[in-house]
């Protein structure tokens, strides 16, 4: 028998389950379901939004019904929830026990694999298929929170140097500048540019999905294996639809979790053919020009300078009523600061 736990008897117990198969257990989750035989836990796993997780069997009910039952629960529930596709993060040597539960692999490293429920990936990629383009093409991916003259920069070298030039926009909304409002000022900033092609990253590139470090060693690099699992899935899937064969970015002096993603673009998109060129960021009054200085800038109210650092189109938005909200949010996230 397979139920939800809610009660917090019964997640003590699934805590207690999984540490006994040697994995650890992480808090944050939407749903715990666990599989009973003759009122003894056998199988547990959780889902945290689109990911499954902490999915453990013990050892006496490996290769039984017990992980489909509960994987078949969270599954469901996901489904409900409103998520067209669940993903789960697993070791390598697991993808063919969750490949016979319907999972397809997106991806693999060699201490992390990832898997995906519902072949979302495959509708993704057929829904973009009228953007295909002969030629040479490449593409940018960026967040842009909110778009500026450094972005701006980034896309007209890489415009100039391909027939085509792929702009995804990370779709996760947990910026400050929401997802629609970005793509706007995206679109409305490159909109002059004819060979630049815009689109979303779906769940697909750069997701922001917490990666579950459940079943990785304690001093596996989690963050390093997510960039490494996202620069593959770029490269071995969505890269050869597009047909794109170069990658820019721009310099990273600032951010060491951008440059190391990446150093690991560098590593691995050459192996699948998809050359990395990093662009020299724009500067401003000798500094690069970077979102999060925006930010602040707004934080602070200093609305003024920022007109030196963002295109016309990002800086009437952001001198109108319509930013109202995001200049007050920005400036309470810093206490105020004038």
């Amino acid at each position: 028998m397979t139920s939800i736990l809610a009660c917090e008897a019964d997640r003590k117990q699934a805590r207690l389950f999984i540490q006994r198969q040697g994995l650890a257990f992480e808090d944050g989750f939407d749903d715990l379901a666990g599989s009973y035989e003759g009122g003894v836990l056998v199988a547990v796993g959780a889902r945290a939004g689109a990911v499954l997780k902490m999915l453990a069997v013990a050892p006496s009910h490996r290769g039984g019904p017990a992980l489909g039952e509960v994987v078949t629960a969270l599954v469901e529930r996901g489904f409900a929830a409103g998520f067209d596709s669940l993903f789960l993060f697993t070791r390598p040597e697991n993808t063919v026990t969750f490949g016979a539960l319907n999972f397809s692999l997106l991806a693999s490293r060699p201490q992390a694999a990832l898997m995906e429920y519902g072949g979302g990936l495959a509708r993704w990629l057929e829904s973009k298929r009228g953007l295909l383009r002969p030629g040479r093409s490449g593409c940018i991916v960026a967040n842009c929170n909110p778009f500026t003259l450094g972005h701006r920069y980034l896309i007209e070298t890489a415009a100039r140097a391909v027939e085509n030039l792929y702009l995804f926009v990370v779709r996760e909304d947990r910026s400050v500048f929401p997802f629609d409002l970005r793509y706007r000022l995206v679109r409305e900033g490159v909109a002059d540019l004819p060979n630049v092609l815009l689109l979303d990253t779906s769940h697909y590139v750069v997701s922001a999905a917490t990666f579950p470090s459940y079943f990785l060693k304690k001093n596996d690099p989690v963050a390093q294996i997510q960039m490494e699992l996202d620069a593959t899935l770029f490269a071995s899937r969505i890269a050869p639809f597009f047909g794109i064969t170069t990658r820019f970015v721009g310099t990273e002096p600032g951010c060491a979790m951008t440059g190391g993603y990446n150093t690991a673009m560098k590593q691995i998109l050459p192996v699948y053919g998809v050359g990395v060129v990093e662009v020299e960021r724009r500067q401003s009054a000798g500094e690069p020009i970077s979102a999060s200085r925006v930010r602040q800038l707004l934080a602070d109210g200093v609305l003024g300078a920022v007109g030196t650092m963002v295109p016309e189109t990002t800086a009437t938005f952001l001198r109108s009523g319509e930013a109202a909200a995001i200049r007050e949010r920005l400036r309470g996230a810093t206490g105020g600061k004038a």
